[in-house]
């Protein structure tokens, strides 16, 4: 019964206590003073409860009724925006967009799409911040954060567009040592350069298969804190790494680097695009996630 109550009625209901009448109530709604006081009549059967004192002088709502009038202009409110941002969602993108993503992965993915969003949406303009560290998305006022990798625990609307794989990597110059390697338990006799942006840089777990799993510990001979850097590292012969797909796809295409035990693998990683908790996002965002989703599958 309460499920099929008409949010008119509602409407009207609110509008009474409001203008303190029935005669008032009809004057702003542009109704008849019948049809208000019928309408809100209903209400109270539906409900079962009464809502409104009425006397001769004056009209004011019962305890019931102020609690529920408290509660009607919230869900009018919410029904008035959810049609406002129908409304906004059938306009162009416009606006500043405020983004974050990490260093590595935002210069290397996201700043291509920035500026191809920026050339589709010249309405837009973009803030992009590049952090490793976790940005507040509230605090900050930003509209979408891009990670990767694997999120933690969070009161944040995270949706997952895409993922990466790891490779460790080594130089060509160790390519006879690296040839020799039986498995992940022979990798500790070579040099190993290690990226200390990571949380955990030195232990890896390698799997082969469904069932075939080890896990290596390193000793760092070179350590670096960012990853562009750790490869330049390896391709001028520090040692091996494990560096993500879109930073080492093209080098071991190219010979200048060479992925070291190719059957075994290591864990692959997600992207996320993050959102403050909200139920409506944004032309400008949803734009620019789809054309970042897009980039990915290619």
């Amino acid at each position: 019964m309460q499920a099929a109550t008409n949010l008119n009625r509602l409407a009207y209901f609110v509008a009474v206590v409001d203008a303190g009448s029935f005669t008032r109530a009809a004057e702003y709604l542009g109704i008849t003073k019948a049809v208000v006081s019928q309408q809100v009549a209903r209400l109270e059967k539906e409900v079962g409860t009464t809502l409104l004192m009425r006397t001769t002088r004056r009209l004011q709502p019962t305890e019931a009724g102020r609690m529920f009038h408290a509660r009607c202009v919230s869900i009018l409110r919410e029904a008035e925006d959810a049609l406002g941002e129908l409304a906004q969602a059938r306009t162009d993108p416009q606006g500043l967009l405020r983004i974050t993503a990490p260093y590595d992965y935002g210069t290397s993915v996201v700043v291509p799409v920035v500026t191809a969003f920026t050339s589709r949406y010249p309405e837009c303009k973009v803030e992009l911040n590049l952090s490793d560290k976790t940005v507040d998305l509230v605090a900050d006022n930003v509209d979408l954060a891009v990670r990767v990798g694997w999120l933690a625990d969070s009161s944040m609307q995270a949706r997952r567009i895409g993922s990466f794989r790891q490779y460790l990597v080594g130089p060509p110059q160790l390519a006879g040592e690296i040839a020799e390697l039986a498995g992940p338990a022979d990798l500790p006799s070579l040099p190993f350069v290690a990226n200390t942006a990571l949380r955990e840089p030195l232990e890896w777990t390698f799997t082969r298969g469904e069932a075939e799993t080890q896990t290596v510990r390193f000793k760092a001979d070179i350590a670096i804190n960012t990853t562009p850097a750790v490869m330049e590292a390896v391709r001028q012969g520090g040692g091996l790494s494990v560096l993500p797909d879109f930073f080492a796809t093209a080098d071991m295409a190219n010979g200048r680097l060479i992925h070291a035990l190719p059957d075994w693998h290591l864990p692959s990683g997600g992207v996320y695009t993050v959102y403050p908790a909200a139920r409506f996002r944004p032309p400008k965002v949803s734009a620019f996630v789809d054309m970042l989703t897009d980039a990915l599958k290619y």
